[in-house]
């Protein structure tokens, strides 16, 4: 232990971190030929000088993380007669400043996703564009790309239209800050209460999220807990882990990104358009999963069923809230990884069992994964009534590499988690935890803890466990290099 502490001491987390996404084959630094074209562009003359409709009269604001800064969606609703409320999501305009095969579109072609490790983030775009020229800062006139939808009083959305705008971003606002003051924890923020209006326009997000919400559970959608923990770094040290929930500014979001995600999806295939679509197929581990419904006397189809499958989690979320969350962790990782591939129409489509969406894709997120650019392209070319910018098979070879580097940024940025766990528990040596099992195959059995939210492997005693089963486990050692924690089962 006292040589695990000695390395901590030596050990440069944002080095470390750097060195892993280069194992991984990501390029940590952008080429010079990629910042001198950020350098040479100019905010205020858009390399694309098409009409827009001039939108920066309405009060747009967005919700995100505190300390985020590549701000890619802006949301503003009103309500309209017979219960209608029309809802409209603004996403920056990246591909306008991005042009194909220049120098920074080569670099984020090759990455495709930004990656945040907690004590760096490797961004896919120059910061002078992903948290500047074509972040929607609030204050800051900014081009986006217009999803503009009614919805009913039944979630269903009757209505939509896609086209260019300029809007400007009223206020940013903080998952954590709105979602106390929504659930009545706290006062009306000062962020929301110092612009006016901007108090009965987050009101009127909510209601229309919930309907979108109710209808999405209604076709399948499952509605699960994912709680996420990330370090806190001080002088470079790890000092605790802090966990994000599920909160009602959370849900907000959420399905304003999935139901755009799933509107443009339609128009694309509309238009005919081949794109790139984010899948999950059906769970090859449902037998699994009927499992644990049956040991919490629920029955569930022997045939993989979403609806099924979003009641029951539903039912159980009401029944036992305190333990939702590693029901929830269990029915994800059985549930499997997602992935891109190419749709051109209806009949290609797979689906995404988790979202019970048959067309969705990725289009919200411009600044940091490189499908949504690719998205946001093809959707502007039909705007303009231009060729395609890629060809199917190109596309199928995006959607191939974009599938494959997510997963390996994925392993990056859990790497880069255990390693900030391991620092934390170094000197916990032989201490107890309840945890739920997360991951049981030949490569070895996974458990998360408690409090602190970590994971490791199980060592000793792993025999006869499977994913979901709630276990307490002893710390037997921490590996600061290679983020290594074990257990062993008691």
């Amino acid at each position: 232990m006292h040589n695990n502490a000695q390395l901590f001491e030596a050990m440069d987390l944002r080095e470390r971190a750097e060195r892993a996404a280069r194992e991984a084959g990501f390029e940590t630094q952008f080429p010079a030929a990629a910042l001198a074209e950020a350098a040479r562009l100019d905010e205020a003359e858009s390399p694309i000088n098409h009409a827009v409709r001039d939108l920066r009269h309405l009060l747009w604001s967005s919700i995100d993380n505190e300390e985020s800064r590549d701000l890619d969606q802006v949301e503003w609703c009103e309500r309209l007669e017979n219960e209608d409320i029309r809802l409209c999501v603004g996403v920056a305009d990246v591909a306008a400043y991005v042009p194909l095969s220049s120098a920074i579109d080569r670099h984020a072609a090759g990455n495709t996703v930004s990656i945040y490790t907690g004590v760096q983030t490797f961004p896919l775009l120059p910061e002078r564009l992903s948290t500047d020229i074509t972040s929607l800062l609030p204050g800051q006139e900014r081009g986006v790309i217009v999803v503009d939808m009614t919805v009913g009083a039944d979630g269903i959305v009757t209505r939509s239209e896609i086209y260019r705008a300029q809007v400007k971003n009223a206020a940013k606002l903080v998952y954590e800050v709105i979602g106390d003051w929504l659930e009545g924890q706290s006062a009306a923020p000062r962020e929301v209460v110092q612009v006016p209006n901007l108090e009965a326009q987050i009101r009127l997000q909510w209601e229309v999220a919930m309907r979108l919400h109710k209808r999405r559970q209604s076709q399948g959608a499952l509605d699960v807990e994912q709680v996420e923990a990330r370090p806190i770094v001080v002088n470079g040290r790890v000092t605790g882990l802090a966990t994000q929930r599920k909160n009602p500014a959370r849900v907000i979001i959420e399905n304003f990104m999935v139901t755009t995600n799933t509107v443009l999806a339609g128009w694309l295939e509309s238009h005919g358009c081949a794109a790139i679509q984010r899948i999950v197929r059906e769970p090859q581990r449902w037998p699994r999963i009927v499992q644990l419904a049956r040991e919490k006397n629920a029955i569930l189809p022997d045939y993989p069923d979403a609806r099924a499958l979003s009641q029951f989690l539903t039912a159980q979320r009401a029944l036992a809230p305190e333990r939702f969350a590693d029901l929830s962790l269990a029915i994800l990782k059985l549930l499997g990884r997602g992935e891109y591939v190419v749709v051109h129409g209806a009949q290609d489509s797979v689906g995404h069992f988790g979202l019970g969406m048959q067309n969705y894709a990725h289009s919200t997120a411009p600044n940091r994964r490189f499908p949504d650019l690719v998205t946001q392209r093809i959707v502007q070319s039909q705007l303009d009534g231009a060729p395609a910018p890629y060809g199917t098979e190109e596309l199928a070879a995006i959607a191939a590499h974009c599938s494959e580097r997510e997963a390996a940024a994925q392993k990056v940025e859990r790497l880069m988690r255990k390693i900030a766990a391991a620092a934390l528990l170094q000197d916990r040596i032989g201490d107890v935890f309840e945890a739920v099992v997360t991951g049981a195959s030949r490569k070895g059995t996974y458990v998360r803890t408690k409090t602190p939210l970590v994971e490791g492997r199980v060592m000793r005693g792993e025999r006869g466990l499977d994913v979901g089963d709630r276990v307490r486990v002893r710390l037997l050692r921490t590996d600061l290099e290679q983020g290594h924690i074990d257990f062993e089962r008691i």
